[in-house]
């Protein structure tokens, strides 16, 4: 029996505070958030610090959930799959990415400018309400951290 597959994703913000996009071939060819799955007995933020570091050469800090969202046989996606996208925002020190085989190029962009790249899956979505934070229907807090 196949099961939906826990992926982590990280909107990453660099010290001049802008975010990092990565195109993707599995994507389309469309820019994206890195990011991974989790591997088994594995924590959610373990995986996520795992999946950066090995998709960008990143450290990255100050890791709080920002969304969950499901996607099912989405045609954005290279294979037919069903995720579970469990999301973070974080910083990092650093603007040296180094990109493994998983993406092709990388741009730091102010959210300002999401619109002006063909993004995949959800991202724009995600991307424009946290630009839109103080008018987005969606407020939640984290009440606990383990």
């Amino acid at each position: 029996m196949k099961y939906p597959e826990p992926t982590v994703g990280a909107i990453i913000f660099n010290p001049d505070n802008k975010i990092l996009l990565c195109k993707s071939h599995k994507w389309n060819d469309k820019y994206i958030i890195p990011g991974g799955h989790i591997e088994m007995g594995e924590s959610m933020e373990d995986a996520l610090r795992r999946e950066i570091l090995e998709e960008t050469g990143l450290e990255i800090y100050d890791i709080n959930l920002i969304s969950i969202k499901e996607s099912v046989y989405n045609k954005a996606f290279h294979e037919k799959k069903h995720f579970i996208f469990i999301d973070y925002i974080c910083k990092t020190d650093s603007y040296n990415v180094t990109l493994n085989e998983e993406a092709q190029e990388y741009k730091w962009v102010d959210l300002s400018e999401v619109d002006n790249y063909e993004l995949g899956g959800f991202v724009k979505t995600l991307l424009l309400e946290l630009r839109n934070k103080e008018a987005s229907k969606y407020k939640a807090e984290i009440i606990y951290n383990y």
